[in-house]
């Protein structure tokens, strides 16, 4: 039977299992967009749904001040850890009914957090916030994955992977713009003598551009970028992740 997630004991071996998400590419890239949308360098960053922290951490290193929430407390506690310089703001809060102290300059959502978020009404909140807490000209940078992966890539497939002392199993169903995966997971200890088991099961939504845009006109955002995956030219019907950027008005 698997469990409903609140990214605890996955917290654990989330980083090990992103290794190769490339973060210092995709920060780069993130940099070229708030320099293009924004126009100067920004005095408070805020990542929404920053899990462990690995965005922040590399903004940070770039000199960028930056707040980071996610309502996981066990990625927050991980996330601290690298917080070496004690630099970085992090809140331990629902990214869709959060509260800063003021305004920020830059809001981040990285790595389908938006599609995590299955509750169109919880998204709308979202939008409200963000729009709340951006300084006027400030800017909204997120990706989704795309209709393309969820029903071509993801849906309806078993992956397995192991990577070391790790071993896993991903199984996915893709139905009416709903994607649901099941982890299933076999950790050994540093021996490889032992390992323990867990599971979890994750959803994501989602989302036509479209409906976010609506949402970001409804929050007086403009939509100023629509961009392929780590691109500056318009999405290919290949992409499976999309960038977004909203800017306040």
């Amino acid at each position: 039977m698997f469990e409903e997630t609140s990214y605890g004991r996955f917290a654990d071996v989330y980083d090990f299992l992103t290794d190769d998400v490339e973060y210092e590419l995709r920060t780069d890239y993130i940099e070229k967009l708030i320099r293009k949308h924004f126009g100067s360098s920004p005095e408070l960053v805020c990542d929404l749904g920053c899990g462990t922290g690995t965005v922040c951490s590399i903004l940070n290193s770039k000199g960028y001040d930056c707040i980071g929430i996610d309502s996981s407390d066990s990625m927050l506690s991980i996330a601290v850890s690298k917080n070496t310089d004690g630099r970085i703001l992090f809140l331990n809060q629902d990214i869709c009914d959060f509260e800063l102290y003021g305004t920020v300059d830059v809001f981040l959502c990285m790595l389908d957090t938006i599609n995590y978020i299955t509750d169109t009404d919880a998204l709308e909140r979202l939008f409200a916030l963000v729009a709340n807490y951006l300084n006027p000209g400030g800017i909204f940078i997120f990706d989704i994955n795309t209709k393309h992966k969820f029903a071509n890539i993801l849906g309806n497939n078993t992956f397995a992977y192991e990577k070391e002392n790790v071993f896993y199993t991903w199984e996915n169903y893709y139905e009416d713009g709903l994607l649901d995966f099941y982890l299933n997971f076999f950790v050994g200890d540093d021996k490889g003598d032992m390992y323990r088991r867990f599971t979890e099961h994750h959803e994501q939504r989602y989302y036509k551009t479209e409906f976010l845009q609506k949402l970001a006109v409804i929050n007086s955002l403009d939509t100023v970028g629509i961009y392929g995956e780590l691109s500056e030219d318009p999405p290919r019907e290949d992409d499976e992740r999309i960038f977004v950027v909203l800017k306040k008005k």
